[in-house]
This record gives C-alpha cells, sequence and structure tokens, in this order.
C-alpha cells in the first residue's frame, strides 16, 4: 500500500452539503483532487467517470481512463478525501468517518464501533456492494501491517489500513491485489 496517494480539502458548504448543487461541488473538489495525484503521477490526460454498474447513471465509483491507477473518494465531516492506487490492484477503495458525530452518537453509535464500520465500509465499497451488502459478514483481522480483511464464501482477501486524513476524520483504505 505504499504506492497509495491521498489528499483530501473542504467542500463549498462544509458538512451539510449533501442535497442538488451541493452533491456536484463537492464532487467537483473530490474530481479536482483525482486530477492532481493523476497529474503527479504522470497522467495529467487520465479521464474519470463514474458510470452505475446498476443503472448506468453517473452515481457510481469513480473510474479512471488512461492511465494505470484506481481511484476513490470519500466525504466526511465537510472534507473529500480523494485517494489513487496503482491498478493492479483489482479492487480499491477509501471510507472517510467523522470522529465525533453526536447524531450518529445519539443513535446508538456505528455499528461495532467507528473502527470496525470505517474499515467495513472500505471493504464494501472496494467488493462493489456499497451498503448494499451485509456489514455483519465482513471479518477482519489484526495484522503486524494493518488488517486483513474478507467476507465468506468469497476467496477475495483485502489489505487494509487507516492512513493520516483530515483533522478529526477517521480514514480507512482496502486494496484487493491478485494472489
Amino acid at each position: 500500500m505504499e504506492e497509495l496517494r491521498l489528499a483530501w480539502a473542504r467542500v463549498p458548504g462544509g458538512a451539510g452539503a449533501g442535497a442538488g448543487a451541493g452533491r456536484a461541488a463537492r464532487r467537483a473538489v473530490a474530481w479536482d483532487l483525482l486530477r492532481v495525484l493523476l497529474a503527479q503521477e504522470g497522467w495529467p490526460d487520465a479521464i474519470l467517470s463514474n458510470p452505475c454498474a446498476r443503472c448506468g447513471g453517473p452515481h457510481g465509483a469513480v473510474q479512471v481512463s488512461g492511465a494505470p491507477w484506481r481511484a476513490a473518494v470519500s466525504y466526511a465531516g465537510g472534507a473529500a478525501v480523494a485517494a489513487i492506487h496503482p491498478d493492479r490492484a483489482t479492487r480499491f477503495a477509501v471510507d472517510a468517518e467523522v470522529l465525533a458525530d453526536p447524531v450518529r452518537d445519539q443513535a446508538g453509535g456505528a455499528p461495532g464501533g467507528l473502527l470496525r464500520w470505517v474499515r467495513v465500509e472500505a471493504v464494501l465499497k472496494a467488493d462493489g456492494r456499497g451498503l448494499r451488502g451485509d456489514p455483519d459478514a465482513v471479518v477482519i483481522e489484526e495484522t503486524a501491517a494493518g488488517w486483513r480483511a474478507w467476507m465468506p464464501p468469497e476467496p477475495t482477501t483485502y489489505a487494509g489500513r487507516e492512513v493520516d486524513g483530515p483533522p478529526g476524520i477517521l480514514v480507512a483504505v482496502a486494496v484487493a491485489a491478485p494472489l
């Protein structure tokens, strides 16, 4: 995971920018971050898209064309977090969650605790299921380099770790590579 590149920035409208124009503005910030990261790696002409795997609409996982990299984004606490990883990883995702969220805490907190939740979401995003997947099906095991995860009976194993991100935000990355 040493080849991971990560960047973050504040999004217009802060934490409440989730609907309509706010959603487009935060996506623009995240994609600008991805373009900068790709340009820094020598791929300034890479093309980003995000077709939904189910309907084809522009709201799916970010895809990179014209560069040997995978891309991922997450939003938390008014920040956009963008990451790229070489495309020899077969699957890759990032998830970010604010450390202190009174609404989440009042509702009972994150299932299994915040650390487990951010790891599980990164794995489910990398897998392509997102929150359509069963968070309880994700098995996480600590390792010397971070953690690894899998979802029985699937054979794919994800290497994961937490990475430095914006202040007050927990960021986890999950990567699956060919064996």
